[in-house]
């Protein structure tokens, strides 16, 4: 994938995580900041290099309001809290429902993930069945690819290949799990 495109992609999923935490509650940078990390990851930082560009470019759409806390001290700027706007919400909600390939991918999946509560059970179900679809043919891949070379590993590839495939064998169940209760759960009103 080209550096444009996932940088692209980063700077979509980091809109989705924003508008998403903000959809719960008006927020300020900083604890917006530490929020993303639980939802994009913890071992995914987001820099204020990147945040605050982010919370502009939304501002600028409309799609978030920001207000002063407090007053201007010396040497202190006030507070910004940011809150999404009605029309935020709207796109909040837009982004999950077109949610498409790219929400199964490793980058991105956790985000939406996180977010399920606010989504359909037909984007939950086509978003858990397309990752699943995606971790099964990175396992077929794998294993012919093990197959292949068994001989000329060392241990330690070998070991390290093994573990791969048992996690994306794990996530597989686990998925399968989850696609199965979406499936069986009464319909929400």
């Amino acid at each position: 994938m080209a550096a444009a495109a996932r940088s692209s992609r980063r700077a979509a999923v980091l809109e989705l995580a924003v508008l998403g935490l903000l959809h719960e509650s008006p927020m300020h940078g900083y604890e917006l900041r530490k929020r993303l990390s639980g939802v994009l990851g913890a071992f995914r930082v987001v820099s204020f290099g990147s945040l605050y560009p982010c919370l502009r470019t939304l501002g600028e759409r409309g799609w978030i309001t920001e207000s002063a806390d407090g007053p201007v001290t010396a040497g202190r700027r006030a507070r910004i809290t940011y809150e999404l706007t009605a029309e935020g919400k709207e796109q909040f909600q837009t982004l999950l429902d077109q949610a498409g390939p790219a929400a199964w991918e490793d980058d991105t999946f956790d985000v939406h993930f996180a977010f399920f509560a606010r989504a359909t059970r037909d984007v939950r179900l086509r978003i858990l069945e397309g990752r699943r679809s995606r971790l099964e043919e990175r396992l077929d891949a794998a294993r012919q690819v093990s197959r292949e070379r068994r001989e000329r590993l060392d241990a330690y590839t070998a070991e390290l290949q093994r573990h791969g495939l048992e996690s994306t064998e794990r996530e597989v169940r686990w998925l399968t799990e989850l696609i199965e209760t979406e499936r069986t759960a009464p319909a929400a009103p």
